[in-house]
């Protein structure tokens, strides 16, 4: 069984003109393959998507529509891209949006691809069962941990800091397997991580809030988290019922 500390990964992201994985594209695309001990290769490019680089997407990454120009297009290093990862355990951030964003670019470009058999490790989930940085970007993750990270929301100084992230949050596993089989299972969190009531306990959000997000198509942690304290809800309540006679009176 090999050891967490000595496996080949692949840590990967990129940036794009939005999150609309149908209309957006990729901008620029970094991968690093490492170890625990040391960086192996690395790749990075600036993508010309062929489109307008929205302002607001650029107040995000910093990168404009100039910088793009003369570029390659993603179709020329969809290739290389697909062979740099290989077979390897793939590393990221919400890696599930970059790991879509490729897989999307290789279908509009007829591209052989079959990154969706690849296995992966999202830190944001690793984050999750960590529970002790205030918040789970990777930012502030970074800035938890004390790992520098310049240039924010460029691909690679995003992936070189993940890659210290990801050691860190994963340090109190032996083997990738035990890793693996412990983010098969959901993760139950603190705290409500988007919407209108972000960064409030679960505890104190509204039960109808909760019986409302639960329909909705969110991640399997968060879907958990919000049926446990739903269920939680209705114990206390059957509890408060059971304990005083008089209720149903």
């Amino acid at each position: 069984m090999t050891l967490l500390n000595k496996d080949i990964f692949v840590c990967l992201d990129i940036e794009a003109t939005g999150l609309d994985l149908t209309t957006d594209r990729i901008i620029e695309v970094a991968i690093v393959k490492f170890t625990f001990d040391k960086i192996l290769d690395s790749f990075s490019t600036l993508i010309d998507p062929e489109i307008e680089i929205p302002k607001i997407s650029q107040d995000i990454h910093n990168i404009s529509n100039d910088m793009v120009q003369g570029k390659p297009k993603i179709k020329e290093v969809l290739p290389q891209i697909l062979k740099f990862i290989g077979s390897h355990i793939i590393i990221g951030h919400s890696i599930k949006f970059d790991i879509d964003s490729i897989y999307e670019a290789t279908k509009r470009n007829q591209v052989p691809c079959k990154i969706y058999d690849a296995v992966y490790i999202d830190t944001l989930r690793l984050a999750r069962l960590y529970g002790e940085s205030p918040y789970n970007s990777l930012k502030e993750l970074a800035k938890h941990f004390n790992i520098e990270l310049d240039g924010a929301h460029r691909a690679l100084n995003d992936v070189m800091a993940n890659i210290e992230v990801f050691k860190k949050l994963s340090n109190t596993f032996t083997t990738t397997k035990q890793l693996l089989e412990r983010l098969e299972k959901p993760i139950l969190m603190k705290k409500m991580p988007l919407g209108k009531h972000k960064n409030r306990l679960f505890s104190e959000i509204p039960i109808e809030y909760l019986k409302w997000a639960a329909s909705k198509d969110f991640d399997q942690d968060l879907l958990f988290s919000i049926r446990v304290e739903i269920n939680a809800r209705k114990k206390k309540i059957s509890f408060e019922r059971a304990s005083n006679p008089f209720s149903n009176l």
